[in-house]
């Protein structure tokens, strides 16, 4: 009897359904039937991935996935639509880009007449007497190729101070209103670091280049905290419906706060790394490291920014040859090379991360030298220094990056641009220094690629597209300038995916789309891994996930 009974037990035992699925687990959402491009290279491209409680916690087929689906489950048929990690942009200036949709947007213009009209236009929205200030202004766009004047301001308002940036931030044009109330005269020096451009009678042409802009800035009032949440709701609108899920960002202190506020009210739709100012004294550096916290998934302090040099497009990037079109003129770097690296050696020392915009050749050197110094003498591990843009790097250089672990921080879409004056500038002979992402990469540099916003637009479709083609959006130079720098569509994924969340350290916890990992995911109209290079920029958002929340979606 004992034995019969026991032998029952067996029998139920064995026709039972697996424990797993007794008690099989349910997703929040699955994503079905699409082609999921994950980026982890153990798993490739998958049918279907099931979302809970904001993370991954499958991928597979779509037969594999169903178990996940449960009564409470929202299931997406994607229908063969194509899906990619959320976009992480590593370079961006979000408060500026909040600010900038408050203030007169001169993005765009095609001629100085525009620039002016697009001002004019905006004057009665002012208060008598009150700053008007904008940006995006790129004369190399413009019939006349010429740079704005204080006398073209003047035209406009002489009652107003103006003060209108370049597309490249690294420069203004004010009026001489601004100029007069900012006591800057044709005795005025030049600060350090900075220039104040003059005509052939020696008067302020209105001009104001690199730290020589904080002669007028400083008068313009502060933005207020409504004023500043107001814009960057706007910005984080955008972000959500080009698919941009995180940033590491370079804005005000007062910017983090608004941010901060925005979170606390549920209206955080990114994760957002801000770094702090470079310049700033350690032990202040310290106090915000610790007040903004390293930790938070959604909002955190990061790296440490600091410029050594301007840009290209004002002439005024630190290289270690005079520019081409441009025969006295080396550029500005914005620091002496052994105070950089004294400032270098103690924030290293110090445990912070440091990201330095350099664009020049000289520039790139520098701090690839100070970075140097820092590593020998510390002996930290992993630090992850990157080098911001890295736009003309000494083919002397490039491997520096690797054996210094030491992070290409790029901005693809600024070639879209640039293609207009940079061959100009570098001339024939040092064409090949000129946003060398292929020969980083195959030098065993880690790239991460971002925008520089708003000194281009957000979208990172235009990022990948000038990572494939390097021609202009219109198309041309045929074949693309320096095909040879060009990297394949899946590299060009990866560094706007991997290789900027390896860039602020989160590797562990975005950037694939793998199990265990948040989910931060994009959906997209086409398939650009499979499109014609010129045709990626038709590539559309259909909708963006945040930590398995929709934060857009296409109606």
């Amino acid at each position: 009897m004992k034995r019969f009974a026991l032998l029952i037990a067996v029998l139920l035992l064995l026709s039972a359904p697996p424990l797993a699925a007794q008690a099989a687990p349910r997703a929040e959402f699955v994503l079905t039937d699409g082609r999921i491009y994950t980026v982890d290279p153990q798993l490739g491209v998958v049918e279907a991935i099931a979302i809970s409680q904001g993370k991954i916690v499958a991928v597979g087929t779509s037969v594999e996935i169903r178990h996940w689906v449960g009564p409470q489950t929202r299931v997406v048929d994607l229908e063969g639509k194509f899906v990619l990690p959320g976009f992480n942009d590593a370079h961006t200036h979000f408060g500026s880009a909040g600010l900038g949709k408050l203030t007169v947007d001169v993005e765009g213009t095609r001629s100085l007449a525009e620039f002016q009209e697009r001002i004019r236009s905006r004057l009665a929205e002012f208060a008598a007497g009150e700053w008007v200030t904008g940006r995006g202004w790129d004369h190399s766009l413009w019939v006349e190729n010429r740079i704005p004047t204080r006398y073209d301001l003047d035209a406009v308002s002489t009652t107003h101070p103006l003060l209108f940036g370049r597309v490249d931030g690294h420069s203004v044009v004010v009026n001489s209103l601004a100029l007069e109330k900012a006591g800057v005269t044709r005795d005025t020096p030049n600060p350090q670091g900075g220039e104040i451009v003059r005509d052939e009678r020696g008067e302020p042409t209105g001009w104001l280049k690199e730290k020589a802009i904080d002669l007028v800035a400083r008068l313009i009032p502060e933005p207020t905290r409504e004023q500043r949440k107001r814009g960057l709701r706007l910005a984080l609108e955008e972000a959500a419906r080009l698919g941009v899920t995180s940033i590491q960002d370079n804005s005000d202190w007062e910017d983090f706060l608004a941010l901060r506020e925005l979170k606390q009210e549920g209206r955080l739709t990114l994760r957002v790394s801000e770094w702090l100012p470079f310049d700033t004294p350690v032990a202040r550096l310290e106090e915000m490291r610790q007040e903004g916290g390293t930790t938070d998934p959604w909002l955190k302090t990061g790296a440490l920014k600091g410029v050594t040099d301007g840009s290209g497009g004002s002439l005024s990037a630190g290289m270690l040859e005079p520019f081409a079109n441009a025969p006295d003129n080396r550029g500005i770097l914005r620091y002496d090379p052994a105070q950089l690296e004294r400032m270098v050696i103690e924030r290293d020392a110090a445990g912070f991360q440091i990201a330095l915009h350099a664009i020049g050749d000289r520039a790139n050197r520098v701090t690839l030298d100070a970075f140097a110094v820092a590593k020998k003498l510390n002996r930290r591990r992993n630090t992850r220094h990157r080098i911001e843009h890295a736009q003309f790097v000494h083919p002397d250089d490039v491997a520096r990056f690797r054996e210094l672990g030491v992070i290409a921080s790029m901005q693809p879409c600024h070639v879209l641009n640039d293609l207009r004056w940079a061959p100009t500038i570098l001339g024939r002979e040092r064409a090949g220094e000129g946003y060398a992402w292929n020969s980083l990469l195959r030098g065993g540099a880690m790239l991460a690629f971002g925008t520089d916003h708003p000194v281009e637009p957000l979208n990172p479709m235009r990022g990948l597209y000038a990572s494939i083609t390097r021609e202009f959006e219109e198309g041309g130079p045929l074949g693309g300038w320096l095909p040879e720098e060009k990297v394949s569509i899946a590299d060009a994924i990866r560094a706007y995916t991997l290789g900027s969340a390896f860039a602020e350290g989160e590797e562990h916890r975005k950037g694939t789309l793998s199990p265990g990992k948040f989910a931060d995911l994009v959906v997209l109209s086409d398939d650009v891994t499979r499109l014609p290079a010129s045709e990626v920029l038709r590539a559309e958002v259909l909708l963006t996930m945040v930590g398995g929340r929709i934060v857009y979606e296409k109606k």
